[in-house]
């Protein structure tokens, strides 16, 4: 028997899941105002990723300018796009979800988690700053390391006429 992929699961949960949150919201406030209150919901998401997302490129900007590795921004930035494509998807738990991807302090959040769960389940090790360096089987069991410089000569013009 295969496992059921997540993916899978996702696809018919999460419609399930909106489907009864409308209803329930519906009985409560009413057909037009769920309909106006997603709506809204999606306008401010707009416009607070609008907003996240310009702030992030110009710090992305400027960290390559200055020749440093953007790969915390870079996150940041997949996270912000994530976040907009739930915040454009309808419903109110996709909604919630996207505005934890916008929301400076939960974003931060999500992706040292995620990046804890990498760590655990990957040989790539990440720094403070969130750039990696990829950890090597063979160097951790090979103590026989020699460090050095090289030049490559030019034969043309070590020679003398």
């Amino acid at each position: 028997m295969t496992k059921f992929p997540l993916v899978t699961a996702l696809f018919i949960a999460v419609p399930l899941i909106e489907i009864y949150l409308f209803t329930v919201v519906g009985a409560a406030v009413g057909g037009l105002s769920t309909v106006v209150l997603v709506i809204l919901t999606a306008m401010i998401g707009v416009s607070l990723l609008r907003a996240q997302g310009l702030q992030t490129l110009a710090r992305l900007q400027q960290q390559a300018a200055q020749g440093q590795l953007p790969a915390d921004t870079l996150f940041e930035g997949a996270a912000l796009l994530l976040g907009g494509v739930l915040l454009l998807t309808p419903g109110f738990m996709t909604d919630s979800l996207g505005f934890l991807c916008l929301l400076p302090t939960t974003r931060k959040r999500l992706i040292q988690s995620l990046l804890r769960y990498c760590m655990q389940k990957s040989s790539v090790q990440f720094n403070s700053t969130a750039a990696y360096t990829a950890k090597s089987e063979q160097s951790s069991r090979d103590n026989d390391v020699l460090e050095g410089e090289f030049r490559v000569k030019d034969d043309d013009k070590d020679q003398r006429p």
